[in-house]
């Protein structure tokens, strides 16, 4: 594994990467060390990105390190071709770089048998899920892939494709393929699979076992019944809380990666040290040994996973929307800011980590440490829009229940609003009002829907998400004071600057503190 320690060398193989002209392929792997070919493959996974070659590749790549076996990987995008035919082109093959200050080191995890694109190809997606040799379908959709309604967390049958898979032929939602797929294998006989989310859904396991079982509930009694009984007896539903931060490839990052390589990687991925996966160990046929990876197998992924969906996640999103609106470009740049990071420090101490139970072995305050530490690797340079985006899914996972329970506890979450205000004033800004670049470049599958019409003032547009779409959950929506602090906070955004609205909620969130007992 070649590591740069020194940032002038780094800036000087990132310029002689570009010279790089051989592809990584078994037969040129450069520098690196490419581990032998899996026996076969056990695995399909849904949704080829970044995350996934990044965590669970390299999970896997641990464990046939250390008792070999068929638990090759077949990977399947959604809907773009572009890592699919890098990865065909190059063996299959491709580097994760660990990137820290103190230098970047290069993995090549070797996993994957075969890619390719369900979107070109939906019923093979089906045919690979009803294969006996395949024992596992893991998933890394995003929130948004599991086509279900985050207010009622349930399965979204007015959604035109589910509709469609619904009615017949080959299923083109994430949970159409899953339901069809299985009801293929209960066809072929039945062999016993496992369906292992990995996605940042609170209970993922339950509950994409809760959709698919809904679809097959809107099938006619002939097709569902068989295939409901086949999966009470032979399929579980394990749920998993994953955790590593995973930026985008950019070119720049690619002509580095060339140049420690001594070959050229059209798919590498960047990633930070810090990686964690636990697992409830529920598997109907079998798994890859990933504890040789570090993951942890537990009673306890709820606890994980509330760990992480609220201190990490729910932070991270402030401090994303925060730093967007001052013009920073990364969670670093946004982070270095006093106001951000004690805004972060405030809304991960105050609220979120009373809403939660470190589980056994977990120190909750060394967690707390290491998630500041991760914020600020500036090597990695995570960017403000990528972690800001899709918050409208997002945030429904990750402030409902802090919100409810510290309102019920007779305190208010005043940073939880503030995140809810930076939220909307990023991706549904007033008219007038210019969030800036790194806001603008946000996605969000709501901001259409948030914008239509005109608005009177922060009120107006707060009680439009929070209680006409009821992007945060029903229960929220009932909650008025909640509502209107927003509100009040997205009009100081937009009247008297971000800086305001901070110096406001944090001057509320500290008087709370100092009057609660």
């Amino acid at each position: 594994m070649p590591i740069i320690d020194d940032p002038l060398e780094a800036s000087r193989a990132a310029s002689d990467g570009a010279a790089a002209t051989a592809r990584l392929t078994r037969a040129a792997s450069g520098t690196a060390t490419v581990p032998a070919p899996p026996a076969g493959a056990g695995i399909l996974h849904l949704g080829l990105g970044s995350f996934h070659r990044a965590h669970q590749a390299v999970y896997t790549a641990a464990a046939l390190r250390a008792d070999g076996g068929d638990w090759g990987i077949v990977g399947v995008a959604s809907r773009s071709r572009r890592i699919v035919d890098s990865l065909h082109a190059q063996d299959h093959l491709y580097a994760v770089a660990t990137i820290s200050p103190e230098g970047t080191s290069l993995e090549i995890p070797g996993v994957h048998t075969d890619s390719y694109v369900a979107a070109d190809d939906p019923a093979r997606v089906v045919a690979d899920l009803a294969d006996p040799r395949i024992r596992i379908a893991t998933l890394t959709v995003t929130e948004n892939g599991y086509n279900y309604s985050p207010s009622s967390q349930r399965l979204d049958v007015a959604d035109p494709i589910v509709a469609a898979d619904i009615r017949g032929g080959a299923p083109r939602s994430t949970i159409g393929q899953l339901a069809r797929g299985l009801q293929r294998r209960a066809q072929a006989g039945g062999e016993p699979m496992s369906i292992l989310s990995c996605d940042n859904l609170l209970s993922n396991g339950s509950h994409t076992e809760k959709l698919v079982r809904a679809f097959l509930h809107e099938l006619p009694d002939a097709e569902g019944a068989d295939v409901l009984a086949y999966i009470d007896r032979a399929v579980t539903f394990p749920s998993s809380m994953v955790d590593r931060i995973v930026p985008s490839t950019t070119p720049e990052f690619a002509d580095r990666v060339a140049a420690l390589l001594g070959v050229r990687d059209d798919a590498p991925v960047p990633a930070e040290p810090f990686t964690m996966w636990a697992i409830e160990d529920r598997f109907a046929a079998g798994r890859p040994r990933w504890e040789a990876g570090g993951a942890v197998f537990t009673d306890e992924v709820g606890a994980y996973e509330l760990l992480k969906v609220r201190l990490l996640n729910g932070t991270h999103s402030l401090i994303a929307y925060l730093g967007a609106l001052k013009g920073a470009a990364t969670i670093p740049a946004a982070i270095a800011l006093p106001e951000i990071e004690q805004s972060a420090a405030a809304v991960l101490r105050h609220e979120y980590e009373p809403s939660v139970t470190a589980p056994a072995g977990v120190d909750i305050t060394q967690y707390e440490r290491e998630l500041f530490a991760r914020w600020s690797n500036s090597a990695l340079g995570h960017r403000t829009d990528q972690v800001g985006s899709d918050g409208s899914v997002k945030l429904g996972q990750r402030i409902p229940g802090p919100v409810l329970q510290a309102l019920d506890r007779g305190e208010f979450p005043h940073l939880i609003a503030l995140t809810v205000a930076a939220y909307l004033a990023c991706v549904a800004p007033p008219a007038g009002f210019d969030p800036g670049p790194h806001a603008a470049a946000m996605t969000d599958n709501a901001r259409e829907r948030l914008t239509a019409g005109a608005v009177r003032g922060g009120r107006d547009l707060a009680a439009r998400a929070i209680v006409d779409l009821h992007l945060f959950g029903e229960d929220l929506a009932h909650r008025t004071a909640f509502v209107d602090r927003v509100g009040d906070l997205l009009d100081i955004i937009v009247q008297r600057g971000v800086d305001s609205a901070v110096a406001d909620a944090l001057s509320a969130s500290r008087a709370l503190a100092t009057t609660t007992p």
